[in-house]
């Protein structure tokens, strides 16, 4: 995430697009195929930087984002109409009061959450605060009501513009995980802490749902890793009863083999 190939792409007379990037060290070098597409050429430069082949600058202007929307649960439009208050390092806590949503005539709309349930403090691990406090440092203006993440001209983030600056489809393509949404990492979020056995109601509490049926869902996915737990002991209960059968016959010394007992 935040990795830009550095290259430019320019539209010839036929139509056709034609690519130059820059090689390590600074040589600027033209690719030898024209491509039919801008996008088409802007994926060749991506790939020739992922190959080594291309120079490329790093930004973590959204890792902070990305972050907060796995380890806290968060929707897009909460998470990009967080403000610098929202935000408690010190109790290792982010607040929810607020959410965006784009309308189709792409006015962005700030108002309450999605669920009545939505306006919520939740927690977040400890790992990931020296992330968010280097953000803040970093890309946050100093007042309280600054927005935690904006677009490029310090507006609302849009996530057309959150998708370009990251080149979200080409970064999940190469992580091995085509078709990965920006949602998904909220779905991550909501399995893992699902699985830490928490209550219905917490976990409830935690997603921002005012009904039990989306809470269930991943409490169901929790119980499928609980089975696997549960067959893992089940393995190891078998094996160590085969031990106490093996350990029936007398040692060297005619006594019989000291075995721990096996429910």
């Amino acid at each position: 995430m935040g990795v830009r190939p550095v290259g430019n792409i320019r539209k010839l007379d036929s139509g056709e697009y034609r690519l130059r990037y820059r090689m390590a060290g600074g040589t600027m070098r033209r690719h030898a195929e024209t491509f039919p597409t801008r996008t088409a050429a802007a994926r060749a430069l991506w790939d020739l930087a992922m190959d080594g082949k291309a120079d490329a600058t790093h930004d973590d202007r959204f890792r902070a984002l990305v972050l907060l929307a796995a380890f806290a649960s968060l929707r897009w439009g909460e998470v990009t109409a967080l403000k610098r208050r929202d935000i408690d390092l010190a109790a290792g806590t982010v607040r929810v009061r607020f959410a965006y949503t784009e309308q189709d005539n792409g006015k962005m709309i700030l108002g309450p959450p999605k669920s009545r349930a939505g306006r919520r403090t939740v927690n977040i691990p400890a790992a990931i605060i020296p992330d968010i406090k280097a953000h803040l440092d970093k890309y946050t203006k100093r007042n309280d009501d600054a927005l935690v993440f904006t677009g490029i001209k310090g507006g609302p983030l849009r996530r057309s513009g959150f998708n370009k600056l990251t080149r979200w489809v080409d970064v999940v393509r190469t992580m091995g995980v085509p078709g990965l949404h920006f949602h998904d990492l909220r779905h991550t979020g909501n399995t893992l802490a699902a699985d830490m056995g928490v209550s219905l109601r917490n976990l409830m509490a935690r997603m921002g749902h005012d009904n039990e049926r989306a809470a269930l869902i991943y409490q169901h996915a929790s119980n499928k890793s609980d089975r696997k737990i549960a067959d893992g002991l089940d393995a190891l209960v078998k094996a160590a009863r085969s031990t106490e059968d093996d350990g029936d016959d007398q040692d060297d010394d005619g006594t019989a083999g000291k075995l721990v007992p096996v429910a």
